[in-house]
């Protein structure tokens, strides 16, 4: 794998600044975010220009009960061919639960969960990675995630698990120094530690991001600049090895170009004196990493996961998603407060990215949006997309009469009639909400 050197994430909002930016080596784009058909200009041209470009899944959920959804996987594929990649990734997590395996309704959580560090869901996930690596045209590499709160009876560390991940299934890591330090102050767990258990030739590139702390918990957010910390665990991750390429996560509250430009010259520099502190410690260069690791683990060295693995897995990944989204009790062992942080933080991500894709709904509602939301969304587990979503929260609205000012009610009722379509390509449950709905506005 060729070496991908200093890059950042690239977003609609930042696309002009990041063809400007020098020194950009590549890029890494949310695959779910692109068509194949219809990339955006600004990707073309740096694809074009001999850019790299890598798509970067988020929805797959390797870490889940369930095998991959091959439409998932044909369209990373897809993306990774129109991209012209050299690899992609996705996440060690789990992104739904519920359905055939627990005969129980199909929950979303909208965001990347941690998966319990057992011998039980080591097996399923590298099944899953293995199924994965079939599925795509390009090696893959899978990347630790930062959590709010831990599993109970966990047999690994950070570090082991995705020893063994890499050993068994020669999937290639992306390790995100940022999440290394959510888990430092979320979950006690070292860094130092975590990447002492790494097999650092396994990696594939580093990812860097900014969060914030408020009442003791780290929130990882992509909106605020990278803290020294994180940027010493990156000179701790250099000192050991020369990552392949290193890449600046950013995705809301986007400072000015020349800010970004000095944040990944801070990023450099992290990378520049882990090299050099490595250097005169060893009196040499320290080690470069090509990625080279294979690509599939021998034949025949691990049985798949068996079907009571998943299914248990499967039980315990929907107990906690379902207490989580819809209210139900904790499961035994979870710290409750943390929890709660976790389900409020999954309800304002909720909230937010269904502003996002559907600007309309907080320009019609003004200041009523988010609380409408949120209490929507309090009885009302997610269980298809967030466009989908607002598609039923703005039904619910009309449904109830909870619009109360004229103008607004009519330009939400147009609105909502204009997207849902006389039949909704959706699953069961909201096509029947949605012709209902709709008798009842075009009755009015």
């Amino acid at each position: 794998m060729r070496r991908l050197g200093t890059g950042i994430g690239w977003r609609p909002e930042i696309a002009d600044a990041v063809e400007r930016m020098p020194g950009i080596d590549w890029v890494e784009v949310v695959a779910e975010n692109v068509c194949p058909g219809h990339l955006p200009d600004s990707l073309r041209r740096l694809r074009d220009r001999g850019v790299t470009v890598v798509p970067h899944g988020v929805s797959l959920g390797l870490g889940g009960a369930d095998r991959p959804d091959e439409g998932r996987l044909r369209a990373l594929a897809e993306r990774a061919e129109a991209l012209g990649s050299p690899l992609v990734t996705e996440h060690i997590a789990f992104v739904r639960a519920g359905g055939p395996l627990t005969a129980s309704p199909r929950l979303e959580a909208g965001h990347l969960l941690p998966v319990p560090r057992t011998r039980d869901a080591l097996d399923v996930l590298c099944e899953n990675v293995r199924i994965a690596q079939d599925a795509l045209p390009v090696p893959l590499a899978v990347e630790n995630i930062a959590a709010l709160f831990s599993w109970p009876g966990e047999e690994m560390t950070e570090g082991q698990f995705l020893y063994e991940l890499a050993d068994r299934t020669g999937v290639r890591l992306l390790i995100d120094v940022a999440n290394l330090h959510t888990n430092h102050v979320n979950r006690g767990e070292d860094p130092a530690k975590a990447l002492a258990e790494l097999p650092l030739e396994a990696i594939a590139y580093v990812h860097v991001a900014g969060g914030y702390e408020r009442d003791g918990v780290w929130h990882d957010s992509h909106a605020h600049p990278v803290p020294e910390p994180v940027l010493d665990i990156l000179t701790d991750l250099a000192l050991r090895v020369r990552p392949p390429g290193v890449l600046l996560e950013r995705d809301e509250d986007f400072p000015e170009p020349a800010e970004l430009e000095r944040e990944l010259a801070s990023v450099r520099q992290a990378v520049e004196a882990g090299a050099a502190r490595a250097e005169a410690l060893a009196g040499t260069s320290v080690k470069e990493q090509d990625g080279a690791t294979a690509d599939a683990a021998p034949e025949g060295l691990h049985a798949p996961a068996a079907d009571a693995d998943r299914q248990r897995l499967a039980l315990a990944q929907t107990a906690l998603l379902s207490a989580l989204v819809a209210g139900t009790p904790a499961p035994e062992g979870f710290d409750r407060a943390r929890l709660r942080v976790q389900s409020r933080a999954l309800a304002a991500k909720r909230a937010g990215v269904v502003a996002k894709i559907a600007p309309e709904l907080p320009e019609i509602l003004g200041a009523g949006y988010r609380p409408a939301f949120l209490a929507y969304a309090h009885a009302r587990p997610m269980t298809a997309s967030y466009r989908h979503d607002a598609l039923a929260f703005a039904a619910h609205l009309l449904r109830e009469g909870l619009v109360h000012e004229r103008a607004a009610h009519r330009r939400l009722r147009e609105w909502w009639l204009d997207r849902s379509g006389p039949a909704p390509r959706t699953h069961r449950p909201t096509v029947r909400l949605a012709r209902a709905t709709r008798r009842v506005l075009l009755r009015r």
